[in-house]
């Protein structure tokens, strides 16, 4: 899943390629990806591509809709999902409109200058979303999130995890609480702070919050670094590239050598070191497991 790297790095893509292009028009091909209704797709034609960001893990594209009365500010948002990916075309191989319901492209949208960009999503679990608002928060995703994981200062990060008690690695992903850290980089960053997944949050010391705050700026900094820039389609091998535990397992930890594991669930899994964040001791592979807390 496309986390708050990989989501400001492709805002960064699309900020340098479309912003002051007119759209064109804009085909949606999975109608069930599109969840509102007013304004209308087509009422972005004739728009201008005015800037782009990101809310979490939402990718947001803002523009100038002409179309609409009054010319008011519209937003593309987009949560990417698990399988979701944006790519930027410089040119499409043919004009004729897509079909809906063919292929793994969910949303095209058409620039004045041949380029525009396709959102698509690959295999069978269909949860890509996309909106188009008004107001970012007339999302529902977005109004319900936390303040964003990289602006919140030490003492705030630590009392939004303590709000909610529970094992840190699931408090860390719930966006209501903190935004826009997800399954990998939430191995990484406990594994830079050397805790358990399993640690729970109302039994970690202010040190251990406080090495948790600067472990979740560095792993999320560098990885920021390391992927503004790079063309979309590099984005994922660039992520893999940067990972030490996270998809790793059976390979060694590169900080003590020991071999990394994991923890399977009934749709997710994490991985760790147990040299490195459990004291040498295994993790029984099971979410309610009393081992290490």
């Amino acid at each position: 899943m496309p986390e708050l790297p990989e989501v400001q790095a492709l805002a960064a893509y699309l900020r340098e390629r479309a912003v002051g292009r007119r759209v064109e028009r804009v085909e949606v091909c999975a109608i069930n990806a599109l969840k509102t209704y007013d304004p209308p797709p087509s009422a972005l034609a004739g728009s201008v591509v005015t800037g782009t960001g990101r809310h979490g893990k939402f990718l947001d594209v803002t523009l100038d809709a002409a179309g609409m009365t009054g010319g008011a500010e519209v937003h593309l948002v987009t949560h990417l999902a698990r399988a979701g990916w944006l790519h930027y075309r410089e040119s499409f191989p043919s004009a004729a409109p897509l079909k809906p319901g063919k292929g793994p492209i969910a949303l095209r949208v058409r620039l004045d200058d041949g380029s525009g960009f396709d959102l698509t999503e690959a295999g069978t679990q269909k949860k890509l979303a996309v909106y188009l608002v008004t107001d970012p928060a007339q999302v529902p995703g977005v109004a319900r999130l936390g303040p964003d994981v990289l602006a919140v200062d030490r003492d705030t990060f630590a009392r939004r995890l303590r709000s909610r008690r529970g094992q840190v690695k699931g408090v860390l992903t719930e966006q209501e609480v903190l935004a826009g850290v997800g399954n990998a980089y939430s191995d990484e960053i406990l594994h830079t702070a050397r805790l358990s997944p399993f640690a729970l949050t109302n039994r970690l010391t202010d040190d251990q919050l406080a090495v948790l705050h600067e472990a979740t700026r560095q792993v999320l900094t560098d990885a920021v670094d390391r992927s503004v820039g790079q063309r979309a389609a590099e984005l994922k091998g660039e992520k893999r590239s940067g990972l030490r535990v996270h998809g790793r397992t059976g390979l060694p930890c590169p900080v003590c050598g020991d071999q990394v594991k994991d923890v399977s669930f009934a749709d997710s899994s994490l991985q760790y070191c147990p040299t490195c964040q459990t004291g040498g001791r295994p993790l029984a592979d099971r979410r309610l497991s009393r081992l290490v807390r």
